[in-house]
């Protein structure tokens, strides 16, 4: 999946349904009314009123959350990617070393790295990965991605020949409990929160969704979304007076 191609469409999937989509423009604070709850947001162009305000900011959650008065522990965990040029078709599947899954589960800040690589239809192929908490530095290391290289050559030497032809990165958004927060908050009423996926984000987009949508509008969620409560208990925020959430089994998630 092209994330950019897909933001674009789903923008456009939006639009047609009536949304209204602005961009260059900054959330400055919340609206409140008399009672304390959110009713919407002033921004750089103007109050915008609304029943419900959804934080969908990928690793920038954290720091709009702050902006409207509550804290939520989402960072920047940075990633970068190697492409290759185009080359014959002999990787089929996408190919993981045993250090990948260690590497996502960690709450470690340093770097570290694990291989992944995949083809893509294009012929090119996708060399991973990294993890580390540098904030919002987006400086490349050349020495990162000649460890990256080192270990999808290792699962695959023939790669020893290929080319470089680009690298890119980015930022995921990080909890420290490895969960997304997808629900309401009872520390604000009216406050909502889709963040925290990871690099899942992208795929798990419209599923997120869907999961908000029915939430919102009182319907049956497709599945439990107790785990992804703000107000878990993994997350150690301060909820005065706000019961945690319990998973099907009475334990407290």
């Amino acid at each position: 999946m092209q994330p950019a191609i897909a933001t674009e469409a789903l923008a456009a999937s939006a639009r047609r349904a009536g949304a209204v989509v602005r961009t260059g423009v900054e959330v400055i604070g919340p609206l409140l009314d008399a009672d304390g709850a959110l009713r919407g947001v002033r921004t750089s162009a103007g109050d915008i009123a609304a029943d419900d305000v959804l934080i969908a900011a990928g690793p920038w959650s954290g720091e709009m959350a702050r902006t409207l008065g509550v804290e939520l522990p989402v960072l920047p965990r940075r990633g970068v990617v190697l492409v290759t040029t185009r080359m014959p078709h002999r990787i089929r599947h996408k190919v993981y070393d045993g250090d990948y899954v260690g590497a996502v589960g960690s709450g470690d800040g340093a770097l570290q790295t694990s291989g992944v690589v995949e083809s893509t239809p294009s012929g090119t192929v996708l060399i991973g990965s990294s993890r580390e908490r540098v904030g919002f530095d987006a400086s490349l290391r050349v020495a990162v991605l000649e460890e990256l290289a080192a270990k999808a050559v290792r699962l695959f030497p023939f790669l020893v020949e290929a080319n470089a032809m680009r690298s890119y990165g980015g930022f995921r958004p990080y909890l420290p409990d490895h969960l997304p927060v997808v629900g309401p908050d009872p520390r604000l009423p009216g406050l909502w929160h889709a963040s925290g996926h990871e690099g899942a984000g992208i795929g798990l987009s419209v599923a997120t969704a869907d999961l908000i949508v029915a939430q919102m509008t009182g319907e049956a969620t497709p599945l439990d979304v107790r785990p992804f409560s703000v107000a878990r208990a993994s997350l150690g925020l301060l909820m005065p007076g706000v019961a945690l959430p319990t998973d099907a089994a009475g334990a407290r998630a």
